[in-house]
């Protein structure tokens, strides 16, 4: 609400600079001169009234700008009658912070919901029944049922014997958890199983989910705002055009020229061409995918030294996969994955749904199970064209066969190996994994050829899954097991080597995101927490997409800094031959105006930026649908599945 005011409050500013200086030029040229400069005087009132409100509040915070150089132009132009050039400065400085504003706010929204899954009700056990009440009633003791689907509400204690919970969003996890009986659940969390009760140990606003909510807000408020591009520069050009113009007014006796130098040097260059060249990279971007949150997000992300990723659904798919097909008699490899495809159909679980979108991949015709019974965190049991078909962990098939569970010591870290029996004999396994992004190697290298110093991997994983995963990588350091909070501090400690840039895609990610210079979410298919806190967002599910962006953002900031420099040296001669009488107040202004078109014209280059874009033409990439790749390999064995 306070930013739409702003803008429309910026916007009317602008509308009546420019009604008054176009009805004072209808007037002048009707002859009626008089009236002509009372309207130019109107029109310049209010953008100077709010001018020097803006310049008050900088002065408070301790920021000298070049506003200053607008106001000494426009009160100047007024004091000694050049109405004309005063309306001019005051349109071409309204337009400009108009523009400026316009970049800043371009697609950032109000958080108005951390999550759209974040649940507002609870299922209580009371009296014999069950009754839906608001998260505010709950309190520690109370017993919950949690239904397929639903996202637990608030911490809590497992009542019964198991349950299954996807916590992909909590900690990064792309596989399910299976909790027992006594164990621990947290807020947050989503059931990817059968029905279950648990105890609340926890008001809900003490729950580890309303603490990533607060953490994400926390984290946004702490965010120092931009400063401007141009700001950097107001001390220098401030005492340059000062120093001119008094040394003309000085030497020659005549305040007109001192008027002119000052209206040549209103830095329209350096408040136009900044915002100019950033709007442009902002639409370039997002022809790429990159959904760039505003101008400040993209100058700060062309000066990014330190790279932070998160691993599932950054670096990794973030999709269980099937990596090999391991036989154990005489059934192909076809047929294992289309008996195990078919009887997963009847359940939810998400390694069981990646084994029916690869059997599909493959063109099976998977025929309808019957007689299912699904065992949550365990397998599946049914009839598949009239066979008995098990499917699931090592353990529960190998009960449910006759035989001794295998020892899977090899297999790999952070791998699921789904074991499949028919009419009562092992068929073969499935071996399950996350599988790292193609060409990701590549990519790092690349961000490391563009200036980016410093590559760190950081993940809710175990460290084994995390060091086997970051192999070969040629990272500069890896964090694992980290829970929210301490991603931020990883993310506040690296600040000391510059700008730092985090990546992530889940609920976890979201206060890091918020914490850094800039935060860049996984769109396609990332938590929305993360959506909201980032400050970009690629809108394709490649985080290749991330270099394009990059490479965009620099060279968008590289024309701005080259049209500020043009224009300013323009600005400067201008303000020479101002002091010199070669320029009246009008003349002055009428150049300024020529200068401004220059710059936005050099400006707008940055919409023909051309990146290295991996694998793809210059064109919008839509998002890949899911795929499901089966590749074949040697055998890994495990002691866990669905």
């Amino acid at each position: 609400m306070e930013h739409t005011t702003k803008d429309q409050f910026k916007t009317a500013i602008l509308l009546f600079a420019l009604t008054g200086l176009l009805v004072g030029l209808g007037l002048y040229f009707a002859g009626q001169r008089d009236m002509a400069g009372a309207v130019w005087f109107m029109g310049v009132i209010p953008a100077l009234a709010a001018l020097l409100v803006e310049i008050l509040r900088s002065l408070w915070r301790g920021d000298v700008g070049l506003d200053i150089v607008a106001a000494l132009s426009m009160t100047a132009a007024l004091a000694f009658g050049e109405m004309l050039a005063a309306a001019v400065v005051a349109v071409m400085y309204s337009g400009g912070t108009f523009l400026e504003s316009f970049a800043e706010q371009r697609a950032r929204r109000e958080m108005h919901d951390l999550l759209s899954r974040v649940p507002r009700t609870a299922t209580r056990h009371r009296n014999g029944g069950l009754e839906e009440v608001p998260l505010d009633d709950i309190e520690p003791g109370d017993r919950l049922l949690i239904r397929q689907g639903d996202v637990v509400p608030v911490d809590g204690t497992m009542v019964s014997d198991t349950a299954h919970l996807d916590t992909s969003a909590l900690t990064g996890e792309s596989l399910p958890v299976r909790l027992s009986k006594g164990a621990e659940a947290m807020s947050g969390a989503t059931n990817a199983g059968e029905p279950f009760d648990l105890t609340a140990t926890r008001l809900a606003k003490e729950s580890t989910y309303a603490g990533i909510v607060r953490l994400v807000e926390e984290a946004q408020h702490s965010k120092a705002p931009m400063s401007r591009l141009a700001d950097r520069w107001s001390l220098g050009f401030l005492a340059i055009t000062v120093t001119i113009a008094f040394a003309a007014w000085w030497f020659t006796g005549d305040p007109i020229r001192a008027v002119a130098v000052l209206v040549v040097a209103t830095p329209c260059p350096l408040i136009l061409a900044v915002p100019v060249a950033l709007v442009a990279g902002l639409s370039r971007a997002a022809h790429f995918g990159v959904l760039i949150k505003g101008a400040g997000p993209l100058e700060k992300m062309a000066r990014i030294r330190t790279l932070i990723l998160d691993k599932t659904g950054t670096l990794t798919d973030g999709r269980p996969q099937i990596v090999s097909i391991n036989r154990h008699g005489d059934m192909d490899e076809d047929q294992i994955l289309r008996f195990a495809a078919a009887l997963d159909q009847a359940s939810k679980h998400p390694v069981a749904q990646a084994i029916v979108a690869a059997a599909k991949a493959r063109g099976f015709s998977l025929p309808v199970p019957s007689e299912v019974a699904e065992m949550p965190g365990e397998g599946v049991v049914g009839t598949v064209e009239g066979h008995k078909v098990f499917v699931g962990g090592d353990g529960f098939v190998a009960k449910r066969v006759g035989r001794a569970q295998g020892d899977h010591a090899d297999l790999a870290a952070g791998s699921v190996l789904v074991a499949v029996a028919v009419d009562g004999h092992m068929v073969g396994y499935l071996v399950m994994a996350d599988p790292l992004r193609d060409g990701t190697a590549a990519m790092l290298a690349t961000f490391h050829r563009e200036g980016i110093e410093r590559i760190l991997l950081a993940t809710g994983d175990r460290a084994d899954v995390a060091e086997r995963v970051a192999e070969g990588l040629g990272l500069d350091g890896l964090r694992a097991g980290l829970t929210p909070d301490q991603k931020v501090l990883l993310v506040l400690t690296e600040r000391k080597n510059g700008p730092v840039m985090m990546v992530g895609d889940g609920v976890n990610d979201a206060p890091a995101l918020a914490a850094a210079d800039v935060g860049v979410a996984m769109g396609a298919r990332g938590a929305a927490a993360s959506a909201e806190a980032a400050d970009v967002v690629l809108l394709v599910d490649r985080i290749d997409r991330l270099g394009p962006g990059i490479e965009i953002a620099r060279g968008a900031r590289r024309i701005a800094v080259q049209s500020v420099a043009a224009g300013t040296g323009l600005s400067v001669a201008g303000m020479i031959a101002a002091a010199y009488g070669y320029l009246s107040p009008v003349e002055g202004a009428l150049l300024q105006e020529v200068i401004d078109v220059a710059v936005i014209l050099n400006a707008l280059r940055a919409l023909r930026i051309s990146p290295q874009v991996p694998g793809a033409a210059d064109d919008v990439i839509s998002p890949e649908p899911l795929r499901a790749d089966v590749t074949h390999g040697t055998e890994h064995p495990a002691t866990s599945g669905p």
